[in-house]
């Protein structure tokens, strides 16, 4: 079995999903944000670098995906997201997680079909394909959509192997 820690970061909030892949089944594990108070920066990072650990101490993952920094307007705003990254990639790191990067378009595509698709989209497909009760939140629901993006490139991989083989 391959569990799959799914990280949306975020200097404000952090997103987080944790889904299972056996054989061909992928299921519901966890999710949820990482809500980082009105403080500095430097103890926001902190505080992702140690709540990762903690998700990863509890649940085991065996395989780390983080979205991708993409190019913001907002200068700053871009440097904040790409420290929360590290922050979440060393501690993914640090626990000998092998970590994959996607861009959002390419997770938007993997769930939605399209690139380009909104939050509410993500949200909605996320509750059907994981036979939720209801949607998640946003943030969470974005770490789910990284966590699958990854599942769907791993079975894409294993049943090019079974072709292969036969």
């Amino acid at each position: 079995m391959i569990s799959i820690l799914g990280i949306d970061p975020g200097s404000r909030i952090t997103g987080f999903g944790i889904i299972s892949l056996e054989q061909r089944k992928i299921s519901y594990i966890t999710s949820g944000c990482i809500r980082l108070e009105k403080q500095a920066l430097p103890q926001r990072l902190l505080e992702i670098f140690n709540s990762i650990n903690t998700l990863i101490q509890e649940f085991q993952p065996t395989e780390f995906a983080i979205e991708k920094v993409f190019i913001s307007k907002n200068v700053d705003s871009a440097l904040k997201l790409g420290q929360a990254r590290g922050s979440a990639i060393v501690a993914a790191a640090q626990n000998h997680l092998n970590i994959f990067e996607y861009s959002p378009n390419e997770v938007k595509q993997a769930i939605v079909g399209k690139g380009h698709a909104d939050k509410s989209q993500i949200q909605y497909m996320i509750k059907i394909l994981l036979n939720l009760p209801i949607s998640p939140q946003s943030d969470a629901a974005d770490a789910l959509a990284i966590a699958l993006c990854h599942a769907h490139l791993l079975q894409s991989k294993q049943n090019l192997i079974r072709n292969l083989k036969s």
